[in-house]
């Protein structure tokens, strides 16, 4: 049985990508941060056991100065991986879009696809606009059951589950009356 060494930065990419999709940022984050612990490993390594504290800080500037190194090597690998066709931002947000409608709104969904710097086009915000009164009652249903309550805290208690789940307050509203 042979012993295997750590995988390649790509092989690690193909493997998250394989796991569901990831936006460029986030697979970027990632990617950076396997690649620091890699050289770290390595450097850990060539100091061995026995060195001492000066060695172990000329091993930590060298592994700093080497970062510019890692971030080009990992911006030429998302390159090559988009251009393979393994990340696809597009893919992920129809992704993220599937995963997350039947249980946030739209302002929720915006907001996450925001924090992975990607933006939801013309016709996916008016898609998941125009089903956001019908989601919305989904969610609700699976949560308070079918019977509105007519006492004002509970109705309070509802509105601002609504309100975190990333719902208009207009559709909250209008659901709450009906």
């Amino acid at each position: 049985m042979a012993i295997r060494g750590p995988l390649s930065l790509k092989a690690r990419a193909i493997g998250l990508l394989a796991q569901r999709e990831h936006s460029r940022a986030e697979l970027r984050r990632k990617l950076l941060r396997i690649e620091r612990q890699q050289r770290e490993r390595e450097a850990a390594a060539a100091l061995g056991a026995a060195a001492g504290l000066d060695d172990a800080a000329e091993a930590s500037a060298e592994a700093e100065g080497s970062s510019d190194t890692g971030e080009a090597a990992v911006e030429a690998l998302l390159d090559s991986l988009a251009a393979a066709g393994y990340l696809n931002e597009e893919r992920f947000v129809e992704s993220r879009l599937h995963l997350r409608a039947g249980r946030f709104g739209a302002q929720r969904i915006q907001q996450e696809l925001a924090q992975h710097g990607l933006r939801l086009d013309a016709e996916q915000q008016a898609a998941l606009h125009e089903t956001e009164l019908e989601r919305a009652r989904e969610v609700w249903k699976k949560r308070f059951g079918d019977a509105p309550s007519r006492e004002a805290a509970e109705q309070a208690r509802q509105t601002r589950f609504l309100l975190a789940r990333g719902f208009a307050p207009e559709v909250v509203r209008r659901l709450l009356r009906a």
